[in-house]
């Protein structure tokens, strides 16, 4: 499930499949920095202590996402007086739900199922969902500029994926997530042991937990709707002022992660691997998404072979597992072909392409 995120992040996003791929690499090589997990040998760290532990996703994220954004802005601000950002109408209109409610159904299927199963969290989802929305909007071009497809639908997913884990939480006791992590250890505090068993021991525990998704959800629609004018407000700050406050914050953020002056340095060179990223047109995307599950990857990599004695053929022993493959397959094949197909559709492919004539190229009159 892990390599079909990396193909369909990296493949679809970005002007080409080899840049997608690229960054997508680039992520993976963060990801790999630190300690190996099962010989304990350090991994381009360069003889620095303080990178044995890896690099902490806060500091990835905010510096590619935050700071690279930031300097980006700020390399194409003009002198003089700035603008501020547009700020629309803070509520959804007719045309908002119209274009929302799909998204919202699309990512709540892909999402469930991935907090469900151990493969990531929800991260996973929250991308693909984003990658799915591009693909089958009428309007990818405004994806980037504030398209409301690329909001509905990772959010939704994002909150199916958090009532997923309670599935394999409640059920077997395993913690697909850190929030997951922490109920197991409250549950053990207590003397409560997480399992099959659960539902009949402790059911009041169980279905309060169930209901506390309905009440949590309930609670932040009470909060955010009247306090989303005042957040929008937010984007009529001048955009110098803006983005130092951004650069700001965020800066304050990767200080307070480990309390190190040295996750600044990591924020900034990362910041700059993001902005670089931007100016070649490489995507940003692939880069976070490498860096955050390719570690978790290569652990359940190593489990699986640790599990079949080193022998290869366990990847595909089971049936989910080669369906997932002849998907990823056919997802590297079939858009290639079909855009090569479109593409033969042109002069020569049997339909006559008229001449346009003095008339038709004459600019129409103002």
């Amino acid at each position: 499930m892990m390599v079909f995120a990396f193909v369909a992040v990296s493949t679809v996003l970005g002007a080409s499949r080899i840049r997608g791929l690229s960054s997508l690499f680039i992520g993976l090589a963060i990801g790999l920095v630190g300690m190996d997990v099962t010989t304990g040998q350090p991994r381009l760290t360069f003889g620095q202590p303080l990178l044995s532990g890896g690099i902490d996703v806060v500091v990835i994220a905010v510096a590619l996402f935050a700071v690279g954004e930031a300097l980006w802005i700020a390399a194409h601000l003009r002198h003089g007086k700035q603008a501020t950002i547009p700020v629309g109408v803070p509520w959804m209109g007719k045309d908002d739900w119209k274009r929302s409610w799909k998204p919202w159904l699309r990512g709540t299927v892909i999402g469930f199922p991935f907090g469900a199963i151990p493969a990531g969290g929800a991260e996973i989802p929250t991308f693909l969902s984003y990658v799915a929305e591009k693909k089958l909007s009428k309007h990818p071009e405004e994806f980037g500029h504030g398209a409301i497809e690329g909001v509905a639908g990772p959010e939704a997913a994002n909150n199916a994926s958090a009532a997923g884990t309670l599935v394999p939480l409640l059920t077997l006791g395993l913690p697909t997530t850190a929030t997951a992590a922490v109920m197991i250890a409250a549950f053990n505090q207590y003397g409560i042991p997480p399992g099959p068993m659960l539902f009949t021991t402790q059911p009041l525990l169980v279905w309060t937990l169930i209901a506390s998704l309905f009440i949590g959800n309930t609670l932040l629609l009470a909060l955010n709707l009247p306090l989303a004018p005042m957040w929008a407000k937010l984007l009529r700050i001048p955009r110098p002022y803006l983005y130092a406050g951004i650069l700001f914050f965020a800066t304050l953020g990767s200080y307070a992660v480990g309390l190190q002056a040295f996750n600044i340095m990591l924020l900034l060179l990362i910041g700059a691997l993001g902005y670089m990223a931007r100016r070649f047109g490489f995507p940003v995307l692939p880069i976070i998404v490498g860096a955050i599950l390719g570690p978790e990857m290569e652990r359940q990599l190593r489990r699986a072979l640790q599990i079949s004695a080193g022998d290869p053929a366990a990847l595909v022993s089971e049936p989910l597992a080669v369906v997932v493959y002849v998907v990823i397959a056919l997802y590297l094949v079939v858009p290639p072909i079909v855009k090569r197909i479109r593409g033969g559709r042109g002069p020569g492919s049997g339909t006559a392409t008229p001449v346009p004539t003095e008339a038709a190229t004459r600019e129409p009159a103002r």
